[in-house]
């Protein structure tokens, strides 16, 4: 599934979906930035946001989320509250609880029709902004995912590592993008609001989003980026290993979140068959051969993965019931309905249903 990644819009495309009345004309736009330890940015940060966001036509707030900062950024945003009371909302969190939380705080207090959301650290550009929410409601896209194609970062530790991660996720999850690192992107609320997001799972926005919306309704923009000038960068090749840990965990969800038996249930057919085919031969050895098996470490690995194909296929059964009561339970459905035409209740009540 690959998805264009385009710097204008599609004429054709917006004008189709104007004239199906597709174009949401005056959006609401909320922005939701999480920050830890940039005291340093706040303030041009706000600025900058509100340079960006003066001549647009659509209502708009900026809320600023403090992770749990150790520094003076509490304090900052307090500032620019005072500053700016009509437009920043400020939440500052009990503790540090990581960026994902942060933003899903940001995301929840939002009132916006559409939201967007970027980095603290002044390496997205907020002029970027009003261009990208233009496009994803004349394109009738859900999210648009911003692309540094020039990132001002380090060689070796932030662009090879970035470049073989993105790599890496859309060859597993197959939603290409160019750059799944980027903070810049713009949501559908209504859409948005359908996922929860939870440990580090910021860096796969696109993929969840993918899980409840068409692929093609996903679209990337190049964005701008600058250097860091003010305080520490809060990644690392540590994340390597957490971005390969949420990739399995990611990889499990898209394919058998509704159908986890089948996950469980192919390994334990796997293992289960070469343990049972192992223990077949070696009774032919015994029976027929009158050869002796007690001492051959091959009774010993087809006892074992036949208990292990029995183990996972147990657990298979066991998550199949469990995903069925989670369903039943909350009320969800498997499937996500956008529109339904025509619109059922009313066309009861017109009947004198």
């Amino acid at each position: 599934m690959d998805i264009a990644a385009t710097d204008v819009n599609n004429p054709a495309l917006a004008t189709a979906r104007i004239a199906s009345g597709t174009r949401e004309e005056c959006p609401s736009v909320s922005l939701v930035v999480p920050l830890y330890n940039e005291e340093d940015n706040v303030a041009p940060l706000v600025e900058q946001v509100h340079a960006a966001m003066a001549n647009v036509d659509w209502p708009w707030d900026l809320i600023l989320v403090d992770d749990g900062s150790s520094d003076r950024t509490a304090l900052q945003l307090k500032q620019s509250l005072l500053r700016y009371p009509d437009t920043v909302r400020v939440i500052i969190l009990q503790r540090n609880f990581g960026q994902t939380a942060a933003m899903q705080a940001g995301i929840d207090a939002a009132t916006g029709t559409v939201i967007a959301t970027m980095d603290g650290d002044l390496q997205n550009h907020p002029q970027d902004i009003p261009r990208m929410v233009r496009r994803l409601l004349d394109e009738d896209l859900d999210l648009l995912v911003g692309w540094r194609w020039q990132r001002k970062d380090g060689l070796w530790l932030r662009k090879i590592p970035s470049r073989l991660a993105n790599l890496l996720v859309g060859r597993v999850t197959g939603i290409r993008l160019h750059d799944y690192g980027c903070s810049l992107k713009i949501f559908r609320t209504s859409v948005l609001r359908q996922i929860r997001l939870y440990g580090e799972m910021h860096r796969f926005i696109p993929t969840w989003m993918a899980t409840i919306t068409s692929p093609a309704r996903i679209g990337e923009e190049r964005v701008g980026h600058s250097p860091r000038v003010h305080g520490k960068s809060k990644y690392g090749l540590s994340r390597t290993f957490k971005v390969i840990l949420d990739l399995l965990v990611m990889y499990f969800f898209m394919r058998y979140r509704a159908k986890p038996g089948h996950f469980f249930g192919r390994i334990g057919l796997l293992f289960g068959t070469a343990g049972v085919l192992i223990l077949a031969w070696l009774t032919w050895v015994k029976l027929y051969l009158g050869e002796g098996i007690a001492d051959r470490p091959l009774l010993l690995l087809g006892v074992l993965l036949s208990l292990v194909g029995v183990q996972f296929l147990s657990t298979g059964i066991i998550t199949e019931m469990l995903a069925r009561i989670d369903y039943e339970a909350s009320g969800k459905k498997p499937y996500v309905v956008r529109t339904m035409l025509p619109d059922q209740k009313m066309k009861g009540q017109s009947d004198g249903r």
